[in-house]
């Protein structure tokens, strides 16, 4: 729970009572959770500009973190159809997941993968739709060209390697050297060290850029892109405390009607669809989490610090019971 915003020292663990359930709600048992940027955001209230969306000016509205969800469902609204007490599910919730209980709505979830656990299906959902909105529906990939993904080595950026790899695509990823060797075996077929190389250098010249949380500015990437390519940016990072990385995707969209190139910023969501799509790459063998580290629940605050210190390899997981 969390009453300020603030860093990680804000939460705390307290008993509350079990969510409300409506009648399209499912109530889930969490088994685990996971970690990405939109958990420390929230939290913090940074940049400031997303406290003018409802989610509190002064303080957290919702005061439970946590959007990725896996566990058994406990119980169901009388217009549920789809899932039973007893059922493992996976999907979000926007009541908070880093807790015992939580209630969402029946679209949010999805039958868990038979081949994953609670703790590896928690860390897909997420970030397994922002991977896949970028690279199919913002970028729309297709087989044969030549992706450059930025930030290939966190939790996003691991499911963007594998799925550019599965729609054959050349696939060339930026990242730290200590991440290098997951992202090779996730299946990119060059990693660039961003410590010792420029991407933009203009050796290189690529289809798509799917630049996720990052802070370069719109004229480098460009310098990275092929004519008529598709940059893909999704999220930011940087930019100040009013609107982090956000001015960047506001210049994008401004600049987008008078350039040769096409400028696209991703909104991701986590719909039914784009769940079962995940589970059956993920069941056919072709899509895989990569999960850095499980904390229990009430080390969530390290979990946390550790994803903000650029240490994590795919995705930080929250064990739940």
């Amino acid at each position: 729970m969390q009453d300020t915003y603030g860093e990680s020292e804000v939460l705390r663990l307290e008993e509350v009572g079990r969510p409300e359930l409506g009648d399209t709600d499912v109530l889930v048992q969490v088994r685990a959770a996971g970690v990405d940027a939109g958990v420390w955001h929230l939290m913090s209230g940074r940049p400031y500009l997303l406290r003018l969306f409802g989610f509190g000016l002064r303080s957290p509205r919702l005061r439970i973190r946590g959007r990725d969800v896996a566990g058994i469902v406990a119980a169901v609204g009388r217009s549920v159809t789809r899932f039973s007490p007893g059922d493992e599910v996976f999907g979000t919730s926007l009541t908070g997941t880093y807790a015992e209980f939580t209630s969402t709505g029946e679209d949010r979830l999805e039958h868990k993968p038979v081949n994953l656990g609670f703790a590896e299906a928690a860390a897909v959902p997420v970030s397994g739709c922002a991977a896949l909105h970028g690279l199919r529906d913002a970028g729309r990939l297709r087989p044969g060209q030549s992706v450059l993904i930025i930030g290939a080595g966190g939790g996003v950026g691991t499911f963007a390697v594998q799925l550019a790899r599965a729609w054959g695509a050349e696939v060339t990823a930026v990242c730290s050297g200590s991440k290098a060797e997951l992202v090779r075996a996730l299946g990119a077929g060059r990693v660039i060290d961003y410590s010792r190389e420029d991407f933009a250098d203009g050796t290189g010249r690529y289809d798509l850029i799917l630049d996720i949380a990052g802070n370069n500015p719109l004229r480098r990437l460009g310098r990275a892109l092929a004519p008529g390519g598709t940059l893909v940016i999704a999220g930011g990072e940087g930019g100040g405390r009013i609107f982090g990385g956000v001015d960047r995707q506001l210049r994008a969209l401004l600049l987008a009607p008078f350039s040769r190139r096409k400028l696209r910023i991703l909104m991701s969501s986590e719909g039914r669809q784009d769940l079962k799509d995940l589970k059956d790459l993920i069941e056919s063998g072709e899509l895989a989490p990569a999960v850095d580290r499980v904390y229990p629940l009430g080390e969530a605050p390290a979990a946390i610090r550790r994803l903000r210190a650029g240490q994590v390899q795919g995705k930080v997981v929250i064990a739940v019971g």
